[in-house]
C-alpha cells in the first residue's frame, strides 16, 4: 500500500516538474526572442525572466535533493552535497525574493495613495525594485554563513572533534537545522509580500468608493489592473505558504525518517516554482496571447497529422 502510494507521489512529482520546466522555460524563452527583436525588456519582464531562471533551479535542486539528501547526511558532509545545498540556498533565495520584487513593483505601479513617501517610491520603481534586490543579498550572505557553520560543525561532530555538546548530535540534525535557517529568512520577503498585497486591497477599495461617488462603472482600466495585480499576489502567497508547508513536512520527515512524508513535502514543495509560472502566464497579456498561439498551432499540427494518416 505504502509502495503504491510512493509510486503515485512520485508521478506526480514527475507532472509537475515537467509541468514547472515548461512553464518557466516558456517564460525565459519568449522574453529572450521579445529581446532579440526589440533589443529591450520592460522592467516587470526582467523580473518575470530572471524569476523564471531561478524557479527553473530550484525545480532541478528539489529533484536532486530527493535522490542526494536523505542518504548522504548519513556520513560527513561532501563537496558535492555542500555545493548541492548552496546551490539550492541560491536559487530559493532569488526564487523567494524576486516574487516579492514583483509584487512590490505591482503595487508602486498600480496602487494610487497621495502619501508623499508612496509618491516618492512610485517615482523611482526602478530604483527602488534594485535597492531591494541587492539589500536581499546581506540575508543570502548572512544564510549561507550559518549554513556553512552548520556543515563545518556536523562535520566535527562526526569526526569525533567536538563534544555532545556541539550544535549537531545526530544524523537529521543538519537538514533540520538547514531546513530552519532557510524559513528564518524567507520570513522577510513574505511579510513584505503580504503587505503589499494589504495595501493594494486598501487601494483598490478606496479606488472603487471614488468610482461610486462619481458614478463610474466598476470596469475602469485601473480597477481591471488591481484585480489582476491582485490575482497573481493571492496565487503567490497561497503557493509560498504551501511552499513553507514543505519545508516543515520534510523537517518532520528528517526527524522521523518518513520518507513518504518526504515524498509528499517534495511534491507540495514544486507547486510554488511550478504552478505559479503558469498562473504568471495566464496573468501576463504578452505571455498569454504567446502561450494561446502556440496552443492553436499544436492544435492546428495535430489535425494536419490527422489528416494526413491514411
Amino acid at each position: 500500500m505504502e509502495s503504491g502510494q510512493q509510486n503515485f507521489f512520485i508521478l506526480i512529482m514527475v507532472v509537475q516538474f515537467i509541468i514547472g520546466n515548461l512553464s518557466n522555460g516558456f517564460i525565459v524563452l519568449l522574453n529572450f526572442i521579445d529581446w532579440v527583436n526589440k533589443r529591450k525588456l520592460s522592467s516587470v519582464d526582467q523580473i518575470l525572466v530572471m524569476l523564471a531562471i531561478s524557479r527553473i533551479g530550484l525545480i532541478w535542486e528539489i529533484l536532486v535533493s530527493w535522490f542526494q539528501l536523505m542518504d548522504s547526511l548519513l556520513s560527513v558532509v561532501d563537496v558535492k552535497l555542500i555545493i548541492t545545498i548552496f546551490i539550492w540556498i541560491l536559487s530559493h533565495h532569488f526564487t523567494v525574493w524576486l516574487a516579492t520584487v514583483l509584487s512590490i513593483f505591482y503595487l508602486l505601479k498600480i496602487a494610487s495613495f497621495s502619501r508623499p513617501i508612496f509618491l516618492f517610491l512610485k517615482w523611482r520603481v526602478k530604483k527602488v525594485t534594485l535597492m531591494i534586490l541587492l539589500g536581499s543579498l546581506v540575508f543570502l550572505f548572512l544564510n549561507l554563513i550559518q549554513i556553512k557553520a552548520h556543515i563545518e560543525d556536523w562535520n566535527n561532530w562526526y569526526e569525533g572533534i567536538t563534544t555532545w555538546n556541539s550544535t549537531v548530535s545526530d544524523s537529521a540534525t543538519l537538514s533540520q537545522l538547514i531546513i530552519f535557517n532557510i524559513t528564518m529568512f524567507s520570513l522577510t520577503p513574505f511579510i513584505l509580500a503580504l503587505i503589499s498585497f494589504l495595501l493594494l486591497i486598501f487601494s483598490l477599495w478606496k479606488h472603487l468608493q471614488k468610482m461610486q461617488l462619481n458614478s463610474k462603472g466598476h470596469r475602469d482600466p485601473r480597477t481591471k489592473a488591481h484585480t489582476n495585480a491582485l490575482k497573481t499576489m493571492i496565487s503567490f502567497l497561497l503557493f509560498y505558504t504551501s511552499y513553507f508547508l514543505s519545508l516543515f513536512m520534510s523537517w518532520i520527515s528528517q526527524i522521523y525518517k518518513i520518507e513518504l512524508v518526504h515524498i509528499l513535502a517534495l511534491n507540495i514543495g514544486l507547486l510554488y516554482p511550478s504552478s505559479h509560472s503558469l498562473i504568471l502566464i495566464l496573468g501576463n497579456s504578452k505571455l498569454r496571447q504567446a502561450s494561446l498561439l502556440v496552443l492553436r498551432q499544436l492544435k492546428c499540427g495535430t489535425k494536419d497529422e490527422k489528416l494526413t494518416i491514411p
